[in-house]
């Protein structure tokens, strides 16, 4: 009866655990966008155009991580003019901080679906703790790939005082609202 216990344990120790799925961001469908409030006239957006990123996704398990890196210097206004002045160092200070990043070791599920993302948001060289909240979530085979893919939209908010980002605050609101498609295709 030993014998066979030990045969039993030795193999269950040794079966492979359930690995997690490895995914990069496809930035083609990945643009994060900001609105902030502009003097209580209107609600003004630019966006992101470069972001890139890693997802490991364990739905066993419930666990999880995300690394979104978005390049500060593909910001989009509409306007080139409006691109050099949000670029300068009065607000994203693309020369000296180059990228942004969130990230993520702790992804929140409601049942087999990801609702949110807690981690940290680094901007202007100050990182503060952040929660995406995720809607829409979807992993399934994609069909222009053929591999496995998800997706969701992810938004959330926060203070840019906060991370040093105070010009025309509060005539230019200080809270701003991000939100972004995300789609990750598996290594």
């Amino acid at each position: 009866m030993n014998k066979l216990l030990a045969i039993l344990l030795a193999s269950l120790l040794a079966a492979p655990a359930c690995a997690a799925d490895n995914y990069t961001i496809d930035s083609r469908h990945t643009w994060p966008v900001f609105e902030v409030n502009h003097m209580g006239f209107s609600t003004q957006r630019g966006r992101f155009n470069k972001s890139s990123g890693k997802i490991t996704l364990d739905s066993a398990a419930k666990k999880g991580s995300v690394e979104l890196v978005i390049e500060t210097a593909s910001l989009d206004m509409g306007l080139d003019k409006w691109d050099e002045h949000m670029k300068s160092d009065e607000f994203f200070n693309v020369a000296q901080f180059p990228t942004m990043r969130f990230t993520s070791d702790r992804l929140v599920f409601d049942g087999d679906k990801v609702v949110a993302a807690e981690g940290s948001f680094t901007l202007l060289g100050v990182t503060k703790p952040l929660t995406l909240t995720v809607s829409n979530f979807r992993c399934a085979p994609h069909p222009m790939v053929k591999k496995p893919a998800c997706g969701a939209d992810i938004t959330a908010t926060l203070k840019r005082s906060e991370f040093g980002m105070t010009k025309y605050v509060p005539g230019v609101s200080d809270e701003v609202r991000i939100s972004a498609p995300v789609e990750a295709i598996k290594d």
